[in-house]
C-alpha cells in the first residue's frame, strides 16, 4: 500500500476523496478530552481547517470541552468514514488560534449561528427552552441593522498532531493501520498489527 511520507498530505488525499464523494458531514470527527475529574469526554466537532500545523476547530471557550482543554491541553481526533472503512485518529497539544482566525471564520457562520454564540452559556444548566429563545431574540435585537461581533467567549483551538494513525478495514480483521509520529520537524510511519 502507497501512503505519503508526510501524514498531513495523507490526510488531504484521503479527505479530498471523502469530500468528492458527497458524503454529508465529511469534517466531522470525534474530540476527546480529559477535564478536571480526570475521565475523559468525547464529542463531535466539526474541523473547520487543517494544514502543516495542525487541525482546527470552533467553539464556545466557557463549555466543558473548553474547560478540559484550558485543564489539560491535550486532545485526539477521530474521523470515520464509513463508506470507504476509513478511519483517521490525530493525538497532540492544544493551542488556541489567533483573534484574527476566529475573527474571520465566526464573520463566514450564518447570521443564526452568530446569533446562537452570543445566546447559548453552553453545557451550563437551562431552566427552559424558552429562556435559550428568550436570549436568541434580545441578541437579534441588539444586533438588528448592524454586522454581528465575535463574542469574547468564542474562539477556536488547533490540534496539533504528535500522532496521526490511519486505519482501512479490511476482511477477516486483517486490518491495515499506519502510524505517523512526529520526530522533529519529520515523521516517522511504521506498520501496526491490527
Amino acid at each position: 500500500m502507497d501512503l505519503h511520507e508526510n501524514p498531513i498530505s495523507q490526510f488531504q488525499f484521503w479527505f479530498s476523496e471523502v469530500e468528492e464523494s458527497g458524503l454529508k458531514f465529511p469534517e466531522a470527527c470525534l474530540l476527546s478530552t480529559i477535564g478536571s475529574d480526570d475521565f475523559p469526554d468525547a464529542r463531535m466537532v466539526l474541523m473547520k481547517s487543517f494544514d502543516e500545523t495542525g487541525f482546527v476547530f470552533y467553539t464556545n471557550l466557557n463549555s466543558a470541552k473548553g474547560k478540559a482543554l484550558k485543564h489539560n491541553p491535550l486532545a485526539a481526533l477521530t474521523f470515520y468514514w464509513e463508506p470507504f472503512s476509513w478511519q483517521v485518529r490525530i493525538q497532540g497539544d492544544i493551542a488556541p488560534v489567533s483573534d484574527r482566525e476566529a475573527d474571520d471564520y465566526f464573520n463566514t457562520r450564518p447570521r443564526g449561528s452568530q446569533l446562537g454564540a452570543w445566546a447559548s452559556e453552553q453545557s451550563e444548566p437551562l431552566e427552559s427552552r424558552e429562556k435559550l429563545e428568550e436570549k436568541f431574540r434580545q441578541y437579534d435585537e441588539k444586533f438588528t441593522g448592524r454586522e454581528i461581533s465575535r463574542p469574547p467567549h468564542w474562539g477556536g483551538y488547533r490540534v496539533l498532531p504528535h500522532r496521526i494513525e490511519f486505519w482501512i478495514g479490511r476482511d477477516d480483521r486483517l486490518h491495515d493501520r499506519f502510524l505517523y509520529e512526529r520526530s522533529g520537524d519529520s515523521w516517522i510511519m511504521k506498520r501496526l498489527y491490527p
